[in-house]
């Protein structure tokens, strides 16, 4: 019973740290030896440590702060070298990747050869810290469910550096960054017609869904019949007792059907690994072989097309070449239609003017006061005969 762990468990036993089993030294040992912690004690195991870290480990930890001290050291000196400014700007600090007219070339480290550093030193750090996880698996005689669900995951990250590859500029990378990183997310999908049409999205978003229902659904279940020792999972696995009975008969009663104890974990562990693995495909196949979503979609009948905003004649849009509202503006031109005019024969145009001028002079004519006539001018007289080209 001094094994035994509960959440409504109230009282922490302390005695001597559990070491573990026997490990080869040779190729690493513990560090420290063990203590409690009665905060931890109230969310599951109290003991904390030893750790295991090894080549592997030590190598991962090195190449992660290295990344790290990149990142924040670049971010640093984007703000002046002011602490206080860091501290105020972080979520919107960034390590941006390299601009587009460099394409897949190194540039210079204040155009993105940072960035690219960071990334490799990170990448490392992942990739290292995925073979102590590994080799930690086999040395312990277990199954390798958790390195290969973490791969999954690295898989989903490795797709931020292939896209960019596949497509042929690094600025189409991941920023380091909080809140850049969540701008990133939304102008990339903006970029490629919406990235909720992606099929291989809306699996990853199903998936991920899926795993939070089902995680609250098996903790909720084993909470409810911990008292008849259901926590107990592995006894209940291989010695199916009352508390299993239970728990299965009330989902079948509930929902018709039910997962078991050990089935349960299956369920969770696929829908947690296709969670990223269908996500990264999905960013695999964004811009390479699909560069519009949106439109792919409406060409499979994914999505039902918009209605059309541009109903005008072609001799009505090439009126609105050119033409702005307002003043022109120094970028992207805005164009409007212009208010529509009555289109009218020039013959016709021309008639009714002149019978407005006439009917115009008339009505002036009549509303003017009677005057006497004036006399006639006087004839002009001829001009008087030249005598050897000269007037008289």
């Amino acid at each position: 019973m001094l094994e035994y762990q509960n959440l409504f468990t109230r009282v922490q036993v302390r005695t001597v740290p559990e070491a573990g089993i026997e490990i080869d030294e040779s190729t690493g040992t513990r560090y420290g030896t063990g203590t409690f912690s009665y905060l931890a004690g109230k969310f599951g195991d109290a003991q904390i440590g030893p750790i295991y870290l090894g080549w592997a480990g030590v190598l991962s930890l090195i190449f992660g702060f290295m990344a790290f001290e990149i990142i924040g050291l670049n971010m640093w000196a984007s703000v002046g070298w002011d602490p206080v400014e860091f501290i105020r700007q972080l979520p919107w600090l960034a390590l941006e990747p390299p601009p587009p007219q460099y394409g897949l070339r190194v540039p210079p480290l204040a155009q993105g050869g940072w960035y690219l550093m960071a990334g490799f030193f990170l990448t490392i750090s992942i990739l290292l810290w995925w073979v102590r996880v590994y080799r930690r698996a086999r040395a312990l005689n277990m199954g390798t469910h958790l390195p290969w669900a973490f791969a999954s995951a690295i898989f989903l990250y490795s797709t931020f550096f292939f896209q960019p590859l596949l497509v042929g500029s690094w600025s189409e990378m991941v920023p380091f960054g909080i809140f850049p990183h969540l701008d990133w997310t939304s102008a990339f999908s903006i970029r490629y017609g919406n990235l909720y049409y992606n099929p291989f999205h809306a699996l990853s978003i199903a998936f991920l869904y899926g795993s939070a229902v089902l995680f609250a659904m098996h903790g909720a279940t084993i909470l409810a019949v911990a008292r008849l020792g259901g926590e107990r999972e592995i006894e209940q696995i291989t010695d199916r007792g009352t508390a299993a009975e239970r728990s299965m008969l009330f989902w079948r009663w509930t929902m018709g059907f039910n997962a078991t104890m050990e089935s349960i974990h299956r369920w969770s562990w696929w829908f947690a690994v296709l969670t990223t693995f269908s996500g990264g495909i999905g960013i695999l196949l964004t811009g390479t072989v699909v560069d519009n979503w949106y439109l792919w979609g409406v060409k499979h009948g994914l999505v039902a097309p918009y209605p059309a905003q541009n109903t005008l004649t072609e001799e009505q849009q090439q009126l609105l070449r050119g033409r702005y509202q307002g003043t022109a503006p120094d970028s992207f031109p805005s164009y409007v239609a212009p208010q529509p005019a009555m289109m009218l024969d020039s013959t016709a145009m021309m008639a009714p003017a002149d019978s407005m001028k006439a009917d115009s002079t008339k009505v002036d004519s009549a509303a003017a006061p009677s005057a006497p006539a004036a006399a006639a001018p006087p004839p002009a007289k001829p001009p008087a005969p030249s005598v050897g080209g000269k007037t008289p």
